[in-house]
């Protein structure tokens, strides 16, 4: 029998999977693939108003329940988690705490996500770019982290008691490709001179102001980019599961404005297989690999 296609995103909270790159994960579940979630934490440092927690124990039980619902409204098969904690912002609190993702070494980071990969045998690994996205510290823990487990996955001397099997199954195994999520820069650089318009510092961006889009402004190179409209109500509905994270506001107000008139899309560059020389942007994470 033929093995579905399968794609494995590695995040870092519950609300990455929505507010990212939900367009492409509910576009290939609508398609008919096998589309799986690996979360290393479950947002304990988010910020949120103390009205969002009533009926929760805690800020982790809360933003599970949404990651949970948005998961299936994106058509997700299953989500795992990595068990870390969130470790909040560059100079919070959070970062000290002993079981914060970023305390606990790449390599063994690593270690847990390779587990998966060889469990689920994706074609196709997603995760963030090298900076994060917005250069949020779990953001580029678990995008160096799923890299590297993405190298090592057909090496059976690297965490050999993660998912390494008897049998047939033992053989090495190797995903047809790894990509990283970009922002599209000129987004960006369309944005930084838009906001003042609206009011908003550039500089001051996110619920708590803590992020400065002026130094997301790199230029990665975009090789696959997903026209996400034909489930863009999907995303939509899926963001809006994060209540406590402004998900419903996600999409309004001058975010909303710019996403309309540029379009809706999401961008990837291709780290595996490499890309030498000229590269056409091509439509599908399949193609080219």
């Amino acid at each position: 029998m033929t093995r579905s296609k399968t794609i494995l995103a590695v995040l870092a909270h519950p609300d990455d999977e929505s507010f990212g790159l939900g367009g492409t994960l509910a576009l290939y579940a609508q398609k008919g693939y096998d589309v799986y979630l690996v979360c290393a934490t479950r947002g304990e440092a988010g910020s949120m108003d103390e009205e969002h927690l009533r009926g929760f124990k805690d800020k982790a039980e809360l933003r599970t329940a949404e990651l949970m619902r948005a998961a299936k409204i994106l058509g997700l098969k299953e989500v795992f988690f990595l068990g870390y904690r969130d470790s909040g912002m560059n100079g919070s609190e959070d970062n000290k705490h002993p079981d914060a993702q970023v305390n606990h070494p790449v390599e063994e980071v690593a270690g847990r996500v390779v587990k998966y990969i060889r469990k689920l045998k994706p074609d196709i690994v997603l995760t963030f770019d090298p900076i994060g996205g917005y250069k949020h510290p779990d953001h580029i823990h678990i995008q160096r982290a799923t890299t590297l487990a993405f190298e090592k996955a057909d090496d059976v001397s690297f965490y050999p008691e993660a998912g390494i099997l008897s049998g047939e199954e033992e053989k090495p195994f190797k995903p047809r490709a790894l990509y990283y999520h970009v922002f599209p820069r000129w987004f960006l650089k369309w944005a930084t001179r838009l906001m003042p318009l609206f009011g908003k510092d550039p500089r001051k961006w996110g619920r708590n102001g803590d992020i400065d889009l002026t130094e997301l402004i790199v230029d990665f190179p975009v090789h696959v980019s997903v026209d996400i409209r034909p489930v863009a109500e999907i995303k939509r509905q899926a963001g809006e599961q994060h209540a406590s994270q402004g998900g419903i506001a996600m999409r309004r107000g001058w975010m909303g404005i710019m996403t309309k008139v540029f379009g809706e899309r999401e961008d990837y560059m291709r780290a595996y297989p490499p890309v030498n020389g000229h590269f056409t942007n091509k439509r599908d994470l399949f193609d080219g690999i």
